[in-house]
């Protein structure tokens, strides 16, 4: 029972930290729209690590809060 439970939350962390890491970067090439895509779907896995139990809900907020600024300071350069 815990050797599946401990792969189902390594499998769900895993999940999470590949989305975040495709939104940085997608934040970070400057491209608004497959950045704006990528924090949406980062944004929906870190809900479903909450849910789930895999992360506390403030540490998904400060993530979450983290990634809007970065992509609203790119939309407001793209809007520029």
């Amino acid at each position: 029972m815990n050797k599946r439970r401990r792969t189902e939350n390594r499998l769900h962390v895993s999940r999470t930290r590949t989305k975040l890491r495709q939104a940085r970067e997608s934040l970070a090439s400057g491209d608004y729209q497959a950045a704006r895509e990528a924090t949406l779907t980062a944004i929906r896995v870190l809900d479903k690590a909450v849910s789930s139990g895999i992360l506390h809900r403030n540490n998904a907020a400060r993530r979450k809060s983290r990634l809007m600024a970065r992509l609203n300071a790119l939309e407001a350069a793209h809007k520029a």
